[in-house]
């Protein structure tokens, strides 16, 4: 997580997450609660004597919900009480170090960062600050983007509920995006950029470059796909190239997470918990270095 100020992004000093969390676990339901596109509540639970979020979505009254009996066939309509909500949840850990987040969403329309994003800065978790919420690059991408001369190509497709994420960027790149989104409404954007071969365009490469600089803290969240063919000088003066990849090398982990446990009894939360903790652990040195580098 990082703070927005005047169009810029700058890491904030570890935050008091557990204090965060204590406070919330006193608060009112409706204190926890933010009503913006889609309704979102935060609940705290305890495991093992740390505290976590629970963020929940609410589901829409729009929304259809049915359940089945297995052995007759027969299914009804779920109709929920004005006292009461269908929820979607995400389990989300704070971990220790570097304002780093780790989030296991219970299903595909469970919150995900940016509604984590949305519903921190509505508890005004950081005073005024706008706070973002973005996925961290493996450092490996990082070290080959900042070590490029610069770059042949580029390819980068991003929805146009994604764009949004690109308002504070000013690079080129950013501005075709962005143009393309208001001048063509509501679709998905691919856009490829090739600059041709040859020591007479190495400013061409090098600017290209420069532009996809301003968007590597973007791209893993926010676009669909993002790559790069990198244009490295060897010391004899001689360039190759390398394809380098911002979406699908973010840090990432996939793990089986039980329901239930022997005796039948629920047990997602606490195995989601321990999931995310147990992949943090096994990540630590590259989380670190990528929030350090960052």
């Amino acid at each position: 997580m990082v703070v927005s100020e005047s169009g810029t992004q700058r890491r904030y000093p570890q935050f008091a997450w557990e204090e965060f969390l204590a406070a919330q676990a006193r608060s009112t339901v409706g204190e926890r609660t933010f009503d913006g596109n889609e309704r979102l509540v935060g609940n705290t639970t305890t495991i093992e004597e740390e505290d976590h979020l629970l963020l929940h979505r609410v589901k829409g009254q729009g929304e259809w919900l049915s359940v089945m009996n297995w052995d007759t066939g027969e299914w009804r309509e779920l109709e929920s009480k004005a006292s009461e909500g269908y929820l979607e949840t995400s389990v989300i850990c704070f971990l220790p170090f570097g304002n780093i987040v780790g989030i296991m969403q219970g299903s595909t329309s469970a919150p995900s960062h940016k509604a984590l994003e949305s519903w921190l800065n509505a508890m005004k978790v950081f005073g005024q600050a706008d706070l973002t919420v973005r996925a961290l690059i493996s450092p490996a991408q990082i070290d080959r983007l900042r070590k490029a001369e610069g770059a042949n190509k580029i390819e980068i497709r991003m929805g146009a509920r994604k764009i949004d994420a690109l308002n504070d960027r000013n690079g080129r790149l950013a501005g075709f995006l962005k143009r393309a989104r208001q001048d063509y409404g509501d679709i998905n954007v691919t856009l490829i950029i090739s600059v041709p071969k040859g020591k007479g365009r190495s400013e061409d490469r090098q600017g290209l470059l420069n532009d996809l600089i301003d968007l590597e803290h973007v791209m893993p969240g926010s676009a669909d796909k993002a790559r790069a063919t990198l244009v490295y000088a060897e010391p004899s003066g001689a360039e190759y190239t390398q394809l380098a990849e911002f979406v699908e090398h973010h840090v990432t982990a996939k793990r089986r997470v039980p329901a239930v446990d022997t005796e039948g009894n629920s047990i997602r939360i606490l195995s989601a918990v321990d999931a995310i903790l147990g992949v943090a652990a096994e990540h630590e040195a590259e989380l670190r270095l990528a929030v350090s580098t960052d």
